[in-house]
């Protein structure tokens, strides 16, 4: 029996049901009110330095999905995500100003939506490559692991090698018009939130499908226990491989997307504080919850900005505190950890789950 509300006394009665997306009407509004905020409301009403802020969110949240996914679902931990965005960039730079596309693909913008598909490939394959050592080591060690490709990938490969290339020294410029979609030239921020907004639900929605398939089930079964999972038939090799590609190819995604919001594209760009970054974010979303990408996300962003807001002030009567605001950005950071780890260790999203189950239960807050 359908209702608004899904009342006590209506079950799902299979795993299509219980996995449905638009169960009731009531969600289905929900999420049709947050796609009109989102692509309408804040493009609409707000200025475009609270757009560009919104636009880092979106960036972030691209970044953190692929780290959720290693670590919240899979249990694989990572602290180099931060060199496979790098790859994701410096590949659809590459094809954008290196490859000699012909001219009608550069006239109708269509070389840099492809070149987002490529980086996107090459990330994840990249990614399986520093992925392997997961077959044989876990925890701490592949923690080294990855950690060595940020090292190896940015610090060597693309600081020491790629950036050279043209003799541009440590930066590729990305001249005025050279980003297109379409008949659209990518080059405000309003322009570059929509390619955001865009890229963030494609991969929130292929995420959340992934998850509930053989493979979603595969990941969390050896996240959980990988001896057993094994012993259930999974092959724990294949899977563990195919989660690295899969962070691997949304971090490429993201990596390309800050093509479009950037003029010159660096090394320094993606230094080894990202992949911390991100592993923070999940801490503070919630490990295991794709809205916990998001909520981290936004509270990261927003609140660093705030911050920086509020130091502004001071900085009148004391300069130096605006010049040193990277240690402060970096104090308040640790600070959030632990303050979450303490008090909320099940992250904000745990709390959104928790809200969301008092009205749907209300009055019977039980």
């Amino acid at each position: 029996m359908s209702s608004v509300w899904l009342p006590c006394g209506d079950y799902h009665w299979n795993y299509a049901q219980d996995q449905g997306w638009w169960q009731t009407k009531f969600i289905k509004g929900k999420m049709i009110l947050l796609l009109a905020v989102v692509f309408i409301g804040i493009p609409l009403f707000l200025d475009d330095y609270w757009i560009s802020v919104g636009t880092m969110v979106g960036y972030t949240a691209m970044g953190a999905l692929g780290v959720q996914l290693l670590i919240g679902y899979a249990g694989l931990l990572t602290l180099g995500h931060a060199a496979f965005i790098a790859v994701g960039a410096y590949t659809s730079v590459m094809l954008i100003l290196q490859f000699p596309w012909p001219q009608f693909m550069l006239d109708w913008g269509i070389a840099y939506p492809v070149s987002i598909i490529l980086a996107g490939i090459v990330a994840g394959l990249w990614s399986v490559l520093f992925g392997l050592p997961s077959v044989k080591v876990k925890g701490f060690y592949l923690i080294l692991t990855t950690m060595a490709a940020q090292f190896i990938t940015v610090d060597f490969i693309l600081t020491q090698y790629i950036s050279q290339i043209g003799g541009r020294g440590q930066a590729f410029s990305l001249p005025p018009g050279t980003i297109k979609i379409g008949p659209w030239v990518i080059d405000t921020e309003k322009t570059t939130y929509y390619v955001m907004a865009v890229l963030l639900s494609l991969m929130i929605i292929v995420l959340a499908n992934l998850l509930r398939s053989r493979a979603g089930r595969a990941w969390v079964a050896i996240r959980d226990n990988d001896i057993a999972a094994e012993a259930l038939g999974i092959n724990i090799i294949w899977y563990k491989l195919l989660a690295f590609f899969v962070a691997g190819f949304m971090a490429g995604v993201a990596g390309a997307f800050w093509v479009c919001n950037t003029a010159a594209l660096s090394p320094e760009h993606f230094q080894w504080f990202l992949s911390l970054w991100l592993v923070g974010v999940i801490l503070i979303g919630g490990v295991g919850s794709i809205q916990g990408a998001v909520f981290g996300s936004i509270f990261m962003v927003v609140v660093m900005e705030l911050l920086q807001m509020a130091v502004l002030p001071i900085a009148d009567f004391y300069p130096k505190v605006l010049m040193n605001f990277a240690y402060v950005k970096d104090m308040a950071f640790g600070l959030a950890i632990c303050a979450f780890l303490i008090y909320e260790p099940n992250g904000l999203a745990y709390r959104w789950w928790q809200a969301k189950n008092y009205f749907n239960l209300w009055p019977f807050s039980y």
